[in-house]
């Protein structure tokens, strides 16, 4: 890596759609932002904006037909704005992939072995890796001779003693069939238990936290000196919180009760906890605003829904303090969690034994900075930390690379 080699391009790329930030990485700044969306469709949209120099966003419809036509696309808008992919400046690309299974406990430059070992977690992740393999294929082929780092959404989860990680099921047929817990959103969770301890004056390793990354997938995690113990996410990302439209934590004879009485197969079984249930199946929608709008014009089902949203945070809070012993900070992330002041008033009320509370005029200002809301007097600190994903993704992908 030479010298003036300080920008990192971070590529998230879904099953029809391509996320992208350009950082530099000296102070951390964006240089320009975008997304491809509907890739594979008959109308395709990229919007890009050029942050660098200040101009203003673009946007254009027309059909992209595959990942690798929408990273041309990705190329030729930041060369329009002199921040092409063959410019030296560029140290790297950092892949989000989110699973790595128990073998990638840490950012990781891609090889053919480390492409072959993702293939081989397809399986537990049907839909995120395949496209993230995707996305690093076509990097690969426009800049082979760039630097490509994987940054798995499992790593920071792996720091799990066994006693958490592990289902009491077989133990031979778990093995055989990698079944166990491994957590996702875990740059997230990196990213804002690191910035809460920043908050509150003091090093990660001394400070213990509990995260709640609330978006439209939600998860919890609790996090000891810097190393996450606990989170709600499991073998996929279905257990755990009420999400937008996926059920969390459930018994699991319900799937074979479905089989039985519903007559309903794998498939549509998936279809309805991951696309059909939480908020959504609750109440038919899974937008926060929406229903809190309607719980305020007296909807009953919209005020069930929130309260068994709650209801679940809540548990989720109190054992997490028992699995920490101690606890330092609640730390509010995400687009519910750092916009909701609602969601957060009512996760934490009733918990003041805890050493929890919400200052009211605290809680209902709304900032992009991180910050506490929790009153002096609160034993356990409350924060909204807005999380940062892609910067830590190009913090990981530089440290690699520059090392």
């Amino acid at each position: 890596m030479t010298a003036n080699a300080t920008r990192v391009l971070v590529l998230n790329s879904g099953s029809s759609s391509v996320k992208y930030q350009l950082l530099d990485m000296r102070d951390g700044s964006r240089l320009a932002v975008g997304l491809v969306e509907r890739i594979g469709e008959e109308t395709s949209r990229l919007s890009h904006t050029p942050l660098a120099t200040g101009g203003d966003k673009r946007e254009r419809e027309a059909r992209i037909a595959d990942h690798e036509e929408a990273l041309k696309a990705v190329a030729d808008e930041l060369s329009a704005d002199g921040l092409g992919l063959d410019s030296p400046e560029l140290a790297a690309i950092g892949h989000r992939v989110v699973h790595g299974g128990l073998k990638f406990t840490a950012p990781t430059v891609i090889d053919d072995a480390v492409l072959k070992e993702i293939e081989r977690l397809v399986p537990v992740a049907p839909l995120h890796n395949p496209a993230n393999i995707t996305g690093i294929r076509t990097a690969q082929a426009l800049r082979p001779d760039l630097p490509q780092v994987a940054v798995f959404d499992t790593a920071f989860h792996t720091s799990m003693p066994e006693h958490a990680a592990r289902y009491a099921i077989d133990v031979e047929t778990a093995d055989a069939h990698r079944i166990r817990r491994y957590g996702f959103h875990g740059t997230s969770h990196a990213y804002v238990s690191r910035k809460t301890a920043e908050l509150l004056g003091k090093a990660p390793e001394d400070v213990n936290v509990i995260v709640l990354h609330l978006g439209n997938g939600a998860s919890a995690s609790a996090v000891a000196g810097g190393r996450c113990v606990d989170t709600s996410m499991g073998l996929t990302p279905l257990e755990g919180l009420v999400m937008g439209t996926r059920s969390g934590d459930i018994d699991p004879a319900v799937v074979f009760h479905l089989k039985r009485v519903a007559g309903m197969d794998a498939d549509e079984v998936d279809e309805l906890l991951n696309k059909k249930s939480g908020l959504v199946g609750l109440c038919g929608d899974n937008d926060m605003r929406e229903i809190r709008r309607r719980i305020d014009e007296g909807d009953e089902r919209a005020a069930l829904a929130f309260d068994i949203y709650i209801h679940r945070l809540k548990k989720y809070i109190g054992a997490y303090s028992a699995v920490l012993g101690r606890v330092d900070a609640v730390a509010f992330t995400a687009g519910v969690g750092e916009n909701a002041a609602p969601v957060r008033e009512a996760a934490v009320k009733g918990l003041e034994e805890l050493g929890l509370a919400v200052d009211a005029d605290l809680n209902a200002v709304r900032s992009d900075a991180a910050r506490l809301i929790s009153p002096e007097y609160a034993r356990v600190a409350v924060a909204v930390v807005p999380t940062d994903e892609e910067l830590e993704i190009a913090d990981q992908t530089y440290a690699l690379v520059g090392s």
